[in-house]
This record gives structure tokens, sequence and C-alpha cells, in this order.
């Protein structure tokens, strides 16, 4: 197939994020980066084309030279990444849907609910696609506990353990110049949520996803343990389940020394229970109530078809976090071909985070502050 052409909004050779998201968008070849602005240093955004085999004539070093000359190419982007700091997220990303691209969003989605709404109105206006980068439900066993989990192998789930903890902001490394803390703990650039909204926001999705589960309400506790940081950097969270007798507790932490991405899940109900952890995406620990628990393997028989199509390589040879990224990818090609074709998405486009997801992630991280604040307090989650 001719691999979908499409563009990128950061990501130049400065930053980390955007060359995972270049790699894993072309990692399968159904897709190649044809344009960019890929940062607000024309030479680096110039040296970044470059260095990424983009057509001089198609390395802006402006957002709005991009969109106007991209608009105009008869040969136009399939849909264009959008991976900046938080707070330029809204505008860049309504510019590009009023310009009649899909758009692909890193998250959390925006700083506030009601803008991430906006967003999420006008993809729906205009037919578009925005997919939100919760890149941890692309790995396949995540993707076969949800198949179990949904098709009732456990039973009701009763409680859900979810967590994200890291250590890399046990100091107050935003005063020593790196880059990566210092628009993380800044509200005016990461928003309401530091640990919250760059981790905590993985684990709540990642508990939607499997579960299907949406938060009725929550108490939350929020602390900013390095002295002087003004945002969290660790969080703690009760949840109650809508229309669920089921109960959450998700934490996040970026000041738990020792841990580098200890994104986890625990989903108990009336039948079993599962496990799945990041740093060990190869596994899935299935517990039936009556019997010994087993541990399946990616790549091998007998998962769910859903898991296969996420599977690359066999069983042995490991895969992980640049090809979970990529299922995103292969799902967001599916989608936008499938539109332009006029045809039914197929099982990895119907599995990629939307902007509704997006849109609850943000109100998540709203409604924990808002307890916070209030001491603790039971605050219901907007379901809207």
């Amino acid at each position: 197939m001719t691999p979908l052409p499409f563009g990128m909004i950061g990501g130049g050779l400065d930053a980390f994020i955007g060359q995972v998201h270049r790699r894993a968008a072309q990692l399968d070849g159904t897709a190649r980066l044809a344009a960019g602005a890929l940062s607000i240093d024309p030479k680096i955004a110039k040296d970044s084309g470059a260095a990424y085999a983009i057509d001089d004539d198609r390395a802006y070093t402006s957002v709005d030279e991009m969109l106007e000359r991209e608009s105009a190419r008869d040969d136009k982007l399939g849909f264009i990444t959008i991976v900046t700091p938080n707070h330029t997220h809204h505008p860049l990303a309504m510019k590009c849907l009023h310009a009649g691209f899909n758009v692909v969003l890193e998250k959390p989605m925006t700083h506030t609910s009601g803008q991430a709404q906006e967003i999420a109105d006008l993809a729906r206006d205009k037919g578009l696609l925005c997919c939100v980068t919760h890149n941890y439900t692309g790995y396949p066993m995540v993707r076969h506990a949800r198949e179990l989990v949904r098709s009732g192998a456990i039973g009701d789930v009763r409680k859900v353990f979810v967590e994200y903890h890291q250590g890399w902001l046990a100091t107050k490394v935003e005063d020593e110049g790196v880059q990566q803390a210092v628009w993380r703990t800044d509200p005016a650039k990461a928003g309401l949520g530091g640990a919250l909204g760059d981790i905590g926001t993985h684990a709540e999705n990642l508990a939607e996803f499997i579960t299907g589960l949406r938060i009725e309400s929550l108490c939350a506790d929020l602390t900013s343990f390095v002295h002087g940081r003004e945002l969290d950097d660790d969080a703690a969270v009760l949840i109650r389940y809508t229309d669920s007798m089921a109960k959450g507790v998700l934490t996040c932490s970026q000041v738990c020394v020792g841990e580098a991405n200890g994104l986890a899940i625990r989903i108990y109900g009336t039948q079993g229970g599962i496990t799945w952890r990041q740093e060990f995406p190869e596994q899935l620990t299935v517990s039936p109530l009556e019997g010994s628990p087993t541990t399946l393997s990616r790549g091998a028989d007998g998962l769910s078809e859903i898991a296969e199509l996420s599977t690359r390589t066999p069983g042995g040879h490991p895969e992980g976090f640049i090809e979970a990224f990529a299922n995103l990818y292969l799902g967001v090609i599916d989608a936008v071909e499938a539109q332009r074709d006029g045809r039914e998405p197929g099982l990895l486009a119907q599995a990629i985070p939307t902007a509704g997801d997006g849109v609850r992630g943000v109100r998540f991280v709203e409604t924990c502050v808002a307890s916070a604040r209030e001491g603790g307090k039971w605050v219901d989650l907007d379901p809207a």
C-alpha cells in the first residue's frame, strides 16, 4: 500500500515524545512523515526536517504557514500529530481542525474541559478524527484484558486498583534546567494537574479502557512534596463508578524514588481477577475464582482477535512501548482511510482513544483538584 502522508507540529530533534510518535507512526510502513512545523526555533525546524527526510519546502517554520500551504496541496496530509506542551494543544488542534485536518493529540488534551469539549465538538461537526494518545491502550495484553473483562470472564467488577509511579521529580530538577520538568511543573504550561495530569490521566484512561466503567464521583488527596513546587507531584484518589457496585483506587506519583514507569492495574470481579504491569507488558495474569492463576503471554495461541492484530512478532521476541504506540497509529490510519473510502473502520480503528476519552481525562483532573481543595470532599464528575 502507499504510505499515508502525515504532518507533525513539534517533535523536532530536541524533543523526546516527538521522536516516539514519528517512529511509531512509520513503524509498519503505512504512514510517512511528509510535512512539519517541528520547532518554534526556525533553525531546529529546518534541521529536523532535513534529518527526518522531509522535503525542504514542507519543513515549515510556522504552523500557520504549514496549514495554509498544506491545505492547498492535492496530496493532502491524512492527519497532523501535535506533540507540543499542554498549553498549546487547544489553539493548535482548533487550527488544524478548522483547516480540515484529522488530528492526533498528545494528552492531557487541554488545560480545561471547556477547551477539550470545543475540540471534540469541532471534530464531530466537521466529520474529522481526533485521537488522544493514551498509548498504553495499544499494548496487546491490555487489549486482551479488555476483551476478558467485557466478556464477563471475571464476572461483575468489584474493585479496580490502578497506579502510575515514577521517581524522576523527587528533587526540584526544574530549577536545574531540565526542560521536561520545567514545563510540567509550571501551571501556565501544564494546567491544573502536575503528576495528576501528566501520568494520572494515563492511569484513569487505562482503567476506563479495560473495564468500560465511567467515574461517577471521587475523593482526592493531592500533594506537592517538593518544597516550592506549585503543582502536585503525588496524588491518591478514591473512585465510585456509575451504574456499578465497583469502587476504584488510583494513585500516581513522581516522587517515588527508584520507580521508572510503574504503571500497573489490578481488577477484581465476582468470578476472578486480572493483573497487568507496564514494565512487563508481555504478560497478563488471570486468577479465576476456582483454580490456579494463569499467566498469559503475548503471541500465544488463543488470545482475542484484537490482541492478535496488535502483535507483530512471535512470542518470545519482546515487543514494547514503541509497538504499543504504533498500534494506535495503525488504528488512526485505518480510521482515516475508512473515512476516505466510505467504509466501516476495522477493529484497530475502533480501539483508538477518542476526543471523548480526552474530555473525560481533563474532567477527571478538574474534579480531583476540586475535591482536594475541599479537603478531600467527595465530588461528582460531570458525565457530559
